[in-house]
């Protein structure tokens, strides 16, 4: 419920940027805490940042703290609602009964966190009490993280805190009926009639009250730590940090488990995209009704940005051999039961795998490969996917995916586009710019461009597209 507050706030006002979200009231972060930065499961993810119990002088040798001078400026005032609706009917018909389904969900996610300033650290006077200190190698935590390889210190350098006592209001309203009709008839007249009517509902309202001081995003400056405990600041937001190591080092195209360093060329993204076909290829041979069900049930987690964050962090344990029970996820109950549906799909097929060129993959592994690039995207991003998901339009989707990798031309005649005519092009167009991708008619030709921006989106982008059509395609 917070992190979702805070992700959007982060999302609203600094996007793209340097801002980190808070995702847990529990974390205390002041200026010049030290918090671990991870690279993910696949090279392309965003890293994750995990705050830790010291600051930067807790692991310096010496006596003398770094103390530089903070500047405090007004933020901004802020205030956001976010509201999410879903229903759906279900209703059948047989010669002498008939079944009606109705479902209805509402969310309500009001974050008032008011007046908020800035907190700053003095980069420069930090730069010049930084010469020539050490960190002391011996301290648990430096120790530890050393041991773990793709992990970084950063130091927060600037926070967002609250200024007034402010709250976060979460208001779920869920609701289901369920109607019927039942008559046996004999050869003249009914002898049993049955007709019963129920409705199902569950709400919830949550208030959660802030203390003034909390902590809402961060930003850090990371380090770049030698073997003797040396350390530089990184300066400038391209230069990332880490532990020197032994030996000349090369940078990997492969990721933990298969994925590619993302590229900006479409060249690259293509040849990216081969690299991780045997995912979906895996996909697609799955069984029709587990299929079926995958591209039913991924679309309606979509609709919740906390639960395609639930989804994944599940997924990513389970890679690990570790799997968290659903009963301490906070979401709703309705997605609490379409991930245990993903889960339990995931658990039908977990024995099926394919090899391809030395590299194995599963199906627990190709699922987390779509669930990590969905958790890339921003809540905009991922509702307008979830209104592409019908398989005919996924199909399409997966075309000018195609067209952009290979920086080919698409006519608009071409088997397979009618579903992006008219209305669903002009969804489809959003969708695509959302990820930094231009999509154009030229007369009877579609055209995509990628726009050079940093980051991963147009990858992701193609992961999540080409996922979703090979569970939809026909076989």
């Amino acid at each position: 419920m917070f992190s979702t507050a805070s992700t959007n706030f982060v999302e609203e006002v600094d996007h793209g940027g340097s801002l980190i979200p808070v995702s847990s009231l529990n974390d205390t972060i002041a200026l010049l805490t030290v918090v671990v930065k991870r690279k993910r499961f696949w090279i392309w993810q965003r890293p994750k940042y995990l705050p830790t119990d010291f600051t930067l002088n807790d692991i310096l040798t010496g006596d003398t703290p770094v103390k530089p001078g903070v500047i405090e400026t007004d933020f901004i005032k802020y205030n956001g609602t976010y509201c999410d609706n879903i229903q759906g009917t279900l209703g059948t018909n047989f010669v002498q009964s008939n079944v009606s389904l109705g479902g209805k969900d509402s969310s309500k996610l009001q974050s008032s966190f008011g007046s908020l300033k800035k907190e700053e650290v003095d980069v420069q006077k930090l730069l010049r009490d930084s010469k020539d200190r050490v960190l002391d190698m011996s301290h648990g935590l430096v120790r530890q993280t050393k041991e773990k390889h793709k992990q970084a210190f950063g130091i927060v350098k600037e926070r967002i805190v609250t200024t007034q006592p402010c709250s976060v209001i979460e208001d779920v309203q869920q609701g289901g009926q369920c109607g019927g009709g039942l008559s046996f008839c004999g050869s003249k007249s009914p002898k049993v009639s049955l007709k019963e009517n129920a409705t199902l509902s569950k709400d919830s309202n949550i208030t959660m009250e802030i203390p003034i001081q909390t902590t809402i995003a961060y930003a850090l400056i990371e380090l770049e730590i030698q073997h003797d405990g040396r350390y530089e600041l990184c300066l400038m937001s391209d230069t990332t940090g880490g532990f020197e190591v032994d030996g000349p080092t090369r940078r990997e195209l492969m990721g933990v488990s298969g994925a590619p360093a993302y590229a900006s060329e479409k060249t690259c993204l293509g040849e990216d995209l081969e690299q991780l076909s045997h995912h979906f290829q895996l996909l697609s041979s799955l069984p029709t009704p587990i299929r079926s069900s995958l591209l039913q049930r991924i679309p309606q987690v979509m609709e919740d940005r906390g639960a395609v964050n639930l989804l994944q962090n599940v997924l990513d344990r389970m890679c690990e051999e570790k799997r968290p029970p659903l009963c301490d996820l906070t979401t709703t109950e309705s997605q609490k039961q379409n991930i245990q549906a993903v889960l339990d799909l995931v658990e039908q097929s977990g024995q099926v795998e394919l090899a391809k060129d030395g590299q194995s993959t599963s199906v627990l592994t190709a699922l987390h490969l779509i669930a990590s690039a969905m958790d890339e995207m921003t809540s905009d991003c991922l509702a307008l996917l979830a209104m592409c998901c019908s398989r005919t339009v996924v199909q399409a989707l997966e075309l000018l995916v195609q067209c952009m990798s290979k920086n080919k031309e698409l006519p608009l005649n071409s088997a397979g586009l009618a579903a992006l005519i008219e209305d669903d092009y002009e969804k489809t167009r959003s969708l695509f710019a959302c990820f930094n991708v231009s999509l154009r008619r030229d007369g009877d030709t579609l055209r995509t461009e990628i726009n050079q921006q940093p980051g991963n989106l147009p990858l992701v982008l193609c992961i999540v597209v080409r996922g979703l059509a090979s569970l939809a395609c026909c076989s």
